[in-house]
């Protein structure tokens, strides 16, 4: 990985010297099927770059992973390619102002889902390809300038075997056995895409009037594998996508500049989706197989919307370097979510936001690595780490308090001179900030040194003074930050105010907006009301902080937090328990007790899913040692509980079910999930589709209830890509000595897996109940880290060093181990010592927690 990486200071020289015109790639992808050798798996790519040097003379380098390069010529002249060429970069001597280069290369189809990914469906044996380069990865594919700033015009041409469909960024028609795609608006190199193979292929289209009473009509297309098509509902991801076309052409006053819109849900995916203009890519998973909840249909939604924000936010305004990461993330997220709640079913998107969404930034913001929305990247390695809770999730909080900020009228009129100023172009803070000022007039340079250019989260917690008639004399909002990162931010804050009515809901009954700024901030409007039982500050969830509690609030949450009858208060008090637990400052038993009290009240089915996860993260990590067993036990005979109660046939049971099945663990439990499968138990109006018959085997092995011939069985039945993706997770599950070392090293010691499979074995292999099991592989993570790093790509080599970091030991000998190698490794690669960090982090977390937790029994 080291000698593919391309620092700043490489990319600011190469954009200051050149500025490219135009790529014409032809790909001959016909060598996807058909046998092949010992030797990877490769397919021809022509590049012809034409481009512009400010510096005639000038020495510069073209990008190209790849094993081979045939031929390569620089205005007409040929040259040696064992000289030029050394694996990643090609140098180019003596430009001249007006150049061409040609590069006719051997590139590799992928199985880790970087660069051009090749599939074999195990169902059909189809062979399905598709292109994934964010953000560094479409030197992989084709020689050019990788980096955002050099935007140019695309052309491609792809040969498939007999029967394919290709598709691309542009318009694609077949003329003499050759896709013919055409040219591109200027775009980064990163966001051009390529699919191929037999997709099951569906077709729509968007009209629309403009403001100018021209007519804009998009042509729309989804696509999946053959084996998925029974499963794919498109009418549903082509609503979603004309609500979303509706919302932004709406709000933003720029057309849709892409041409047509085509949605591709492929396999083995690393990412949720990726925004390549007019070829949006999103993993597989989101055709649904079986029964799922109204928050599956959300998320999707969610992330379709968010993908289609990209085309503005990303796509036509582009961020120069990784540094401004945030101005297409950030964007998105909030973006998509504005769009979710405004334009779909989807009403309640804030809630999910604010309960899902922000819980993965107050994770990263609390990590050692934590930087600023707009973070020094130094490299592509830091730019691949910083697709994170911060760029995405804490950015896009940060934008949602930039509308209680400025106003909405005022950032969507900012968005929109934004978008006309700079189509086609790349951009940074100051370009953002610059409009947002003419709009709001506000002072957007001392707003962004607070919210965008430091780190850390703030906490808020409210004090209150009562008067002898139980009045409020006074309420103020605390403020506070960490020693680490002492920034105290301005917050445009609601604070409420809740007490029980006389029907025993808990409910608002009176609000009060206001700037918090330091460390005290007096709220005038609120005094002289009654007594509340709960104040909650950051009520609407209008800025991004940890909302803390006074101890009658606290006591109040404990006894009524189910008699909350706001969903979205309910949303960010359990939110803020669970920030008090994974802080130490709550006991984990007193945070699951909750959950076991008020979770079966849960409406929300989003938050209550969150709960669910949040909960086994408790046990696992959080709770003491020597309460685990009795925690297990009570969390399994309440999941139960609730399973039997719930609606037969809603999506609160199939969410219950599915909860049981990662906590069930006593020989009863077993039993009932064995009979569940079987079909000689039943609970009434549970559907045991075949989804749900893997949930319910995992904890079958894990625990040595079902062995390998079962899961044979059970792969039979469901012969599919995803069913082979669950039984390689189920085997590596097992309790067995043998299986983890077989397990270890398919991950670690080979590169034979696929992503898919690599992620799978990962997630199979330390099982909360098996810690003396996986004990022994400890130190051995330790050596082999840096190796897996230098040798595997870099999404493998994060998918090990997070994935197999030993979190179940959870003692201080493991703690000590981190330490001992970070301490060892310094000159070790940036990237890696701050996997290991962030995970040394969690792991010193979970001991304070398990600290907390102990010392409540005492």
């Amino acid at each position: 990985m080291p000698g593919e990486n391309l620092s700043r200071d490489e990319a600011r020289e190469r954009a200051a010297l050149l500025s490219v015109d135009g790529y014409e790639v032809f790909l001959d992808l016909r060598s996807a099927i058909g046998e092949s050798g010992q030797e990877p798996r490769t397919f021809r790519s022509v590049t012809t770059i034409r481009f512009r040097s400010a510096d005639p003379g000038a020495t510069t380098f073209a990008d190209l992973i790849a094993p081979s390069v045939t031929a390569v010529s620089l205005n007409g002249k040929d040259l040696d390619p064992s000289e030029v060429f050394d694996g990643a970069r090609i140098a180019l001597e003596d430009l001249a102002e007006e150049n061409e280069l040609v590069v006719d290369a051997r590139c590799v189809y992928s199985r880790t889902g970087e660069g051009m990914h090749r599939f074999v469906d195990p169902e059909d044996g189809e062979v399905y390809l598709y292109t994934q380069y964010e953000p560094a990865d479409a030197r992989r594919v084709f020689a050019n300038f990788e980096q955002p700033d050099l935007k140019a015009t695309y052309r491609f041409q792809v040969q498939v075997p007999d029967g394919w469909t290709a598709w691309s960024n542009g318009v694609g028609e077949l003329v003499d056995g050759v896709w013919r795609f055409a040219e591109t608006k200027p775009i980064s190199t990163y966001v051009t895409a390529v699919v191929a193979g037999p997709y099951h292929y569906v077709t729509d289209s968007y009209e629309r009037v403009l403001a100018d009473g021209t007519r804009l009509e998009i042509p729309l297309g989804a696509m999946c594998r053959k084996g998925l098509a029974p499963h794919f509902d498109p009418d549903d991801v082509f609503l979603v996508t004309k609500q979303g076309l509706d919302f932004f052409h709406d709000n933003f006053d720029y057309p849709y500049p892409f041409g047509k819109y085509d949605q591709a849900f492929v396999p083995e995916y690393n990412l949720g989706a990726m925004e390549n203009p007019g070829m949006v890519t999103f993993r597989e998973e989101y055709v649904f197989r079986g029964k799922v909840t109204q928050a599956s249909y959300e998320r999707r939604a969610g992330v379709i919307l968010h993908e289609m924000a990209h085309m503005w936010f990303g796509d036509l305004v582009t961020m120069r370097w990784w540094d401004d990461l945030w101005l297409k993330e950030s964007f998105a997220d909030f973006m998509g979510c504005f769009a979710l709640v405004e334009a779909t079913r989807f009403t309640n998107g804030w809630i999910t936001f604010a309960n899902n969404r922000k819980a993965w930034a107050y994770r990263a913001d609390q990590l050692p690595s934590t930087h600023p929305v707009t973070a020094t990247i130094h490299d592509l390695e830091d730019a691949k780490l910083n697709f994170d809770g911060i760029t995405y999730a804490k950015g896009a909080s940060v934008l949602k308090q930039l509308v209680a900020y400025a106003g909405r009228e005022a950032f969507l009129e900012g968005a929109r001179r934004y978008f006309k100023r700079h189509a086609y172009g790349n951009t940074t803070l100051a370009d953002l900030l610059a409009v947002l000022e003419e709009t709001s007039g506000r002072d957007m340079t001392s707003w962004a040194g607070a919210w965008l250019q430091t780190a850390g989260v703030n906490s808020l917690t409210p004090q209150v003074i009562l008067n002898a008639e139980g009045r409020i004399t006074e309420l103020s909002v605390l403020q506070e930050a960490t020693e680490s990162h002492p920034e105290l931010r301005p917050h445009r804050v609601a604070v409420g105010l809740y007490r029980r009515t006389s029907a025993g809901d808990l409910e608002r009954y009176a609000r009060a907006e206001v700037d918090v700024d330091g460390p005290r901030t007096v709220v005038a409007e609120l005094a002289g009301e009654e007594a509340p039982e709960l104040v909650l500050v950051n009520d609407d969830d209008l800025t991004y902080c940890k909302i803390r509690f006074d101890e009658n609030s606290l006591a109040t949450l404990r006894e009524h937090l189910g008699d909350l009858t706001d969903p979205l208060a309910r949303a960010l008090c359990w939110s803020a328990l669970w920030s008090l637990t994974r802080d130490g400052l709550m006991p984990a038993r007193d945070f699951i007790a909750s959950v076991l009290r008020f979770a079966g009240q849960e409406s929300d089915i989003g938050v209550l899913q969150m709960l669910h996860a949040w909960t086994n993260s408790a046990l696992t990590h959080y709770a003491a040692p020597s309460w685990r067993e009795e925690g297990a036990r009570t969390l399994a005979e309440g999941a139960l509980r609730e399973l039997r109660i719930a609606a037969p046939g809603s999506q609160h049971q199939l969410t219950w079910a599915r909860f049981f099945a990662t906590v069930a663990s006593s020989a009863a439990d077993l039993q009932l999930l064995e009979g569940l499968l079987a079909g000689n138990a039943k609970i009434d109006g549970l559907d045991v589709d075949q989804e749900l018959r893997w949930a319910f085997l995992a904890p079958l092995t894990a625990n040595g209830v079902a062995g390998e011939d079962v899961l044979a069985a059970e792969l039979a039945r469901d012969d599919t890509a995803s069913g082979k993706r669950h039984q390689v997770r189920c085997l590596a599950a097992r309790p067995s000595a043998a299986v983890k070392a077989q397990a270890w090293a398919a991950v670690v010691e080979s590169d034979a897996l696929s992503n898919a499979l690599v992620e799978a074995t990962i997630s199979g292999f330390a099982q909360s109940s098996q810690r003396e099991l996986v004990a022994p592989y400890a130190a051995r993570y330790f050596d082999a880290i840096e190796r897996v790093w230098a040798e595997r790509s870099i999404q493998i080599g994060m998918d090990v060093v997070r994935g197999l970091f030993p979190h179940l030991q959870g003692d201080e000998a493991t703690l000590a181990a981190a330490d001992e190698w970070l301490a060892g490794h310094e000159a070790s690669a940036p990237a890696l010592r701050r996997l290991v960090l962030e995970a040394r982090d969690d792991l010193a977390r979970s001991l304070r927690a398990q600290a907390c937790d102990a010392a409540a029994a005492s």
